[in-house]
C-alpha cells in the first residue's frame, strides 16, 4: 500500500546544509579569505613556520585543558596516522585488551592482530552495532585500546568512570569524533588521538597525538622488534624525539591546513572555549532527540541513551515496511532518502557509514548550527514518506 498523503515538501532549508562526519562543516562565518596570511611557499622548518605549528599545539593544549605533563604533537595521516603511531610504537610490551563496537575499533583490532601480530590480545566486542561491550570486564593491568566515540555507530562511552586512576597498562584512545565535541577525561587516558577535520571543521591529513608520562616512559623501556615506518617514529634509542612535540613535522605539512586550523581554534576561543563547543554539540543532539521522540519510524542506533553520541548522530529506520525489506533493499531505500534530500540542497552526506546498518548519520559537532539541524529534520520526514510511497 502506498502512502496516501505524503508530507508536503518543506519550505525552509538549512542555511549551511553540510552534515558530513568528516571532513565536517567549517566553523560558522568561515571564508577562504581567512587563509590569506598562510605561510605558503616557505619551509615549515623556518622559525615562522615552526612557530605556527607550535601555536596549534599550545592552543589546542590550553583550550582542551590537557594535563600539563602530557606531551602533544602533530602527526601525519590524520587521526589514523596518530592511532597507528601509538600502536606501532607502544604495543607488545604487555598483553592488550581491545574494545570494539564499530568500524574503527574493529580496524584497530585487525591491525593489532594481523599487522602488528601482538600475540596476547583479548577482545571485548559489542553484541550489536548499537551497543557497547562489557567495559567492567576490561583488565587494566594490560594495555587497553578503544574509541571514545564510535564515529560510524554513534555509540560513545558514557564517561571514564570505568577506567581506574591507578592502572598498570596504558589506555590508548581514538577520540577523533569526541575531542572539542564532548567532555573527555584526559587524566584517564595515556594516549589520545584526534584530527582537525572533525569537531574543528579543519582540513584533513593532520592528526594530533597526546602522550601521558606513562606513555613516554613506555617508549624509554620498550623497543618493539618490528621496524617502525618513518612517518610513525616518535622515539629513537629509547628517547622521545622531543622536536616532534615542539612543532617539528616528520614530513611536509600543509601550511594552508595549519592556517585553517588556527582560524578554527580562534573561533573556539571567541565563542567561549571548549565548554561552548561541547554545549553546541549537545544542543544539536537535543534537537534530534526531540524529533526522534515525536517520530514513530526512527530511533537512535545507540541502544543505551547514556551512550548516544552528540557528534556522529546515527539513526535507524524502524517502520515495519522498511524492516521487512531484504538487507540490500534496505540499503537502497536509505540511499534514496538521502538522495532526495541532497537533490533539493537540504542536506549533504547524511547517509550511514558503509559498514553500519542502513540509516542516517547526521554530524552534530560544534561547527554545525542547531537551526540547521532543526531545518533538516522535516526534509527527512518528507523524503522518508516519498520513498516509502514507492514500496507497495
Amino acid at each position: 500500500m502506498r502512502v496516501s498523503n505524503p508530507l508536503s515538501k518543506p519550505a525552509l532549508k538549512p542555511e549551511r546544509p553540510w552534515f558530513s562526519s568528516g571532513p565536517c562543516a567549517k566553523p560558522p562565518g568561515w571564508d577562504p579569505g581567512d587563509l590569506k596570511g598562510a605561510f605558503v611557499g616557505r619551509s615549515h622548518r623556518h622559525p615562522e613556520g615552526r612557530a605556527r605549528l607550535r601555536e596549534v599545539i599550545e592552543t589546542s593544549r590550553r583550550l582542551l585543558g590537557l594535563p600539563p605533563d602530557h606531551r602533544l604533537a602533530i602527526i601525519p595521516g590524520s587521526d589514523t596516522g596518530a592511532v597507528e603511531t601509538a600502536l606501532w610504537n607502544l604495543l607488545g610490551h604487555t598483553g592488550v585488551e581491545v574494545c570494539a563496537w564499530e568500524n574503527f575499533g574493529l580496524t584497530w583490532l585487525h591491525d593489532i592482530v594481523e599487522q602488528l601480530r601482538v600475540p596476547d590480545v583479548t577482545v571485548h566486542r559489542a553484541a550489536s552495532y548499537g551497543g557497547l561491550p562489557d567495559l567492567s570486564a576490561v583488565d587494566f593491568s594490560r594495555d587497553v585500546v578503544f574509541t571514545w566515540n564510535g564515529t560510524t555507530s554513534g555509540v560513545r562511552v558514557p564517561d571514564a568512570d570505568w577506567i581506574p586512576a591507578d592502572r598498570d597498562g596504558l589506555t590508548i584512545c581514538d577520540a577523533t569524533s569526541a575531542v572539542f565535541g564532548m567532555d573527555v577525561d584526559f587524566a584517564k587516558l595515556d594516549v589520545v588521538t584526534w584530527s582537525w577535520q572533525k569537531a574543528l571543521g579543519g582540513e584533513g591529513a593532520h592528526g594530533m597525538l597526546a602522550l601521558s608520562p606513562a606513555a613516554v616512559e613506555r617508549l624509554a623501556v620498550f623497543r618493539p622488534d618490528r621496524p617502525i615506518p618513518k612517518v610513525f617514529r616518535i622515539a629513537r634509542d629509547g628517547a622521545l624525539l622531543d622536536e616532534v612535540f615542539d612543532g617539528f613535522f616528520v614530513n611536509s605539512p600543509s601550511m594552508l591546513a595549519v592556517e585553517d586550523v588556527l582560524t578554527a581554534l580562534d573561533w573556539v576561543e571567541r565563542i567561549g572555549g571548549t565548554p561552548a563547543t561541547v554545549a553546541r554539540s549537545r544542543a544539536n543532539l537535543d534537537a534530534v532527540a526531540r524529533w526522534v521522540r515525536a517520530t514513530p519510524y526512527v530511533e537512535f542506533l545507540a541502544e543505551d541513551p547514556r551512550t548516544v553520541s552528540p557528534t556522529s548522530i546515527c539513526l535507524r529506520f524502524t517502520h515495519p515496511r522498511f524492516t521487512a525489506l531484504p538487507a540490500p533493499e534496505q540499503a537502497a531505500f536509505a540511499r534514496r532518502v538521502c538522495a532526495r534530500i541532497e537533490e533539493n540542497g537540504a542536506g549533504y552526506d547524511i547517509g550511514a557509514h558503509r559498514e553500519a546498518p542502513p540509516g542516517l548519520r547526521i554530524w552534530g559537532g560544534p561547527t554545525v548550527d542547531t537551526a540547521d539541524v532543526e531545518a533538516l529534520l522535516p526534509w527527512i520526514d518528507w523524503a522518508f514518506a516519498q520513498t516509502l510511497g514507492e514500496y507497495a
